[in-house]
């Protein structure tokens, strides 16, 4: 879906998931540098506008919206951050923020359905053309390279009708689903070979020992 790999220094893969290192402290808190955490943040910007747009104040959905784009990306970032001493933490937070979108992409589709619109197909000229942004080189200001923001969809986003750009966000939901799940099959890949903070605590003990040893 060309999801490029974005590198943060050589702390993180492709999807944030630290490697083993010595220590039993992993590398943490990157969050920034996740794709994941990049195209939940344009989610829940675009999230906010749509809502403030189209949506009645009045309206329940309209805070259940922007607080299910919250937590998708709000979650990311609390589980990058716990990390260093939970994987299990980490993995459950990311799939939070995976049920937090899931959420709200059903409530763009309800937004559709309910008033009789189309719904682009994964491989409409529409859809493809909203991949089509996210895979273009992008400069993003104060970043670690080149990444879509949301000022990439902006455009498109504050101009055209409701429906249109409910689908916009539908795609890019769609896109930030496809990488947490990547992501979240790494991380369960990471735990069973590696373990948790005890199993790294338990091999750093006895690294140290045989070094005294030696």
């Amino acid at each position: 879906m060309g999801f490029a790999r974005h590198r943060s220094h050589g702390t993180h893969g492709s999807y944030g998931v630290a490697a083993l290192t010595t220590g039993f402290i992993p590398p943490h808190g990157g969050y920034k540098t996740l794709l994941s955490h990049q195209k939940a943040e344009i989610v829940y910007d675009a999230t906010v506008y749509f809502c403030e747009r189209f949506i009645d104040r009045r309206s329940r959905t309209r805070d259940q919206m922007v607080q299910a784009a919250r937590s998708g990306k709000q979650n990311i970032i609390e589980g990058s951050m716990a990390s260093a001493t939970s994987k299990e933490t980490e993995i459950k937070l990311t799939n939070v923020a995976r049920a937090s979108l899931e959420e709200l992409l059903a409530d763009y589709q309800d937004f559709l359905r309910v008033r009789g619109s189309r719904l682009w197909e994964k491989d409409s000229e529409e859809a493809l053309y909203v991949r089509k942004l996210g895979r273009a080189p992008h400069r993003s200001q104060g970043s670690h390279g080149t990444h879509a923001t949301y000022e990439t969809y902006r455009p498109l986003i504050e101009t055209r009708p409701p429906d249109v750009v409910a689908n916009i966000i539908i795609c890019l939901i769609h896109q930030a689903n496809y990488l947490l799940d990547r992501q979240i099959r790494q991380l369960e890949h990471a735990f069973l070979n590696e373990g948790g903070l005890r199993e790294r605590m338990t091999r750093a003990r006895l690294d140290e020992r045989k070094k005294v040893r030696r």
